[in-house]
């Protein structure tokens, strides 16, 4: 284990001192646009936009929420906004009109950025449907009786949309703000301010803010660079979204901490992926279980090179072991990693190191990150559990929010008195200290790398006409990991059918949480005291639905 340095700095200044050391090495690349950056050309991009920032009067400690895939300038806001002391709030671009209201309203944000849209949503037409005052209010002073916090909206690009800034209108107005000034509010910030919040749902139904600092999302993103053995010679493929921690901390921040590059996609495809590894000569690969099965099962994947990959991560479910054989094989990822964690735990607590055992690296999620203690618990007593026994998994550290924004009781339940983060997941640690995941306390859904919280379809679904009741569960699928599959009673009188149920939903909720499975019931298994049986509707989700792929 190598010695930990506690590295107490803002991400800004992460960032400069990246400038400063490899001026002239790539810092952001994208293959399919022909879109390259070195270090002091990103340095100064983020400098120009984070005094444009200032002088629309982007205030410390106000949320700029950015709602778009990975295009170009995403990266550029992140820093940005840190370099302000601004709060950086991802919104994940499979949101929908409600569920983007409802982050807005909830955490009192001022600032959005958008992009034109994604698949079929058009985000442009959605936000003046949302703020129809878009169109006739002067730009950045928005006065919204739904959303009373929100002042400006923004295009996180070049084209001019009424009523919002554009990035070359932002950083032209970086004239009006002085380096001195500039300087002066950087030097007011504390390692330790909110820099980042991600919205994770909740047992409840509500997403709650998850609030990260600069030193709980930087070290983190250190550490998680250097177990990889990351240096400015490496070059980091990175298809995963960025509004999740593992595209923003996983991947941007375990770059920029060690001056490697950035070749970023801006949505997933697997050709687009061969590509880049291969013109880019990319040594990282990041990407959950399907993505990397989705390449080796393409039908072009022998027509390109992967020879300079050595190593990357996979992440957001559990990896079966062939892939990972495949992955080492076939693609020379003969270093390639597993990490653990939660965003709530800025977010990687365990993660497995190039020199382990491959049985290590597939039968387990590593041991403890530097800096970070884990533990497993008695969920009932909260007593440390002997090695080999099955319990909660929990963290300490720098790692750790600091808290759910306006949730106090949510973030109690959360952490407790002694400063303990409960995953919620339940696992065995062995004599040596390596974790394995065995299983979940909390009733969420993991579909190919994205959280899905049950109660939160469920609550959806009551309001279709129709239904009397609905259960949600996960349940198993070689492909994703797990589906969402609906158990529906029906109201008398009515006789809903699957189709019905996805229409309700389709443009209404991210798809990736309209079940793609749906069966219609007279009743669910029951204990003896009436709860609801759930792990029985998984255990016999093949009589209703076949074998799931």
């Amino acid at each position: 284990m190598q010695a930990f340095e506690l590295r107490e700095k803002t991400l800004g200044q992460l960032l400069d001192e990246t400038v400063a050391k490899y001026p002239d090495n790539d810092a952001v690349v994208y293959v399919d646009r022909d879109y390259r950056q070195t270090y002091k050309e990103f340095g100064k991009v983020v400098d120009d936009l984070a005094q444009g920032l200032m002088a629309l009067g982007v205030q410390r400690g106000e949320k700029v929420a950015v709602w778009a895939t990975n295009v170009p300038y995403w990266v550029a806001l992140q820093f940005a906004t840190a370099k302000i002391g601004a709060i950086l709030l991802t919104v994940n671009t499979n949101y929908r009109k409600s569920e983007l209201e409802y982050l807005l309203s909830q955490s009192e944000c001022e600032n959005l950025f958008i992009m034109d849209g994604y698949r079929d949503h058009d985000f442009v037409q959605t936000i003046y449907d949302m703020i129809p005052e878009l169109r006739n209010q002067p730009r950045g002073k928005l006065n919204v009786d739904k959303l009373p916090s929100l002042r400006r909206v923004m295009f996180l690009g070049v084209e001019k949309h009424r009523g919002m800034y554009s990035i070359p209108e932002i950083m032209a107005m970086k004239a009006m703000v002085s380096d001195e000034e500039y300087q002066e509010r950087q030097d007011s910030l504390s390692p330790y301010d909110v820099v980042n919040m991600q919205y994770t749902s909740g047992t409840t139904g509500f997403p709650k803010g998850v609030m990260l600092t600069h030193v709980g999302i930087g070290l983190n993103g250190y550490w998680i660079g250097k177990n990889q053995g990351f240096t400015h010679e490496d070059r980091l493929c990175l298809p995963v979204p960025l509004f999740h921690c593992f595209g923003c901390v996983l991947g941007v921040l375990a770059a920029v901490n060690h001056g490697a590059t950035l070749v970023i996609l801006e949505n997933f495809s697997p050709v687009h992926i061969m590509a880049s590894v291969d013109q880019e000569r990319c040594t990282a690969l990041y990407g959950v279980p399907t993505m990397f099965l989705a390449v080796l099962e393409h039908k072009m994947f022998n027509k390109f090179d992967y020879s300079s990959l050595r190593t990357g991560i996979m992440a957001g479910s559990i990896c079966p072991e062939p892939l990972m054989k495949r992955v080492i094989e076939d693609m020379n990822m003969t270093e390639v990693t597993i990490c653990y964690g939660l965003t709530e735990g800025s977010p990687v607590m365990t993660q497995t190191l190039p020199d382990d055992s491959f049985e290590r690296r597939t039968q387990s999620v590593g041991k403890k990150m530097p800096g970070i203690e884990v533990r497993v618990i008695d969920p009932e007593t909260g007593e440390e559990c002997t090695r080999g026994t099955q319990g909660e998994v929990v963290c300490r550290g720098y790692n750790v929010m600091k808290g759910y924004y306006a949730m106090p009781e949510a973030t109690t339940a959360a952490i407790d008195k002694d400063n303990w983060l409960h995953s919620g997941d339940l696992g065995v640690m062995d004599e040596d200290g390596y974790v394995v995941i065995t299983g979940r306390i909390k009733d969420m859904i993991i579909r190919g790398g994205e959280n899905i919280y049950p109660r939160e379809i469920e609550e959806f679904l009551y309001g279709m006409d129709g239904v009397h009741d609905v259960q949600v569960v996960g349940i198993p699928s070689r492909k994703y990991g797990e589906e969402v599959a609906a158990f529906i009673i029906n109201k008398e009188g009515y006789n809903l059918a699957p189709e019905d149920v996805r229409d309700y939903c389709r443009g209404k909720i991210a798809w990736h949480k309209v079940p793609r499975h749906i069966a219609f019931v007279e009743e669910y298994p029951m204990t003896a005291s009436g709860k609801i049986q759930k792990f029985k509707l998984r255990e016999h989700s093949e009589e209703y639905f076949g074998e799931i792929k």
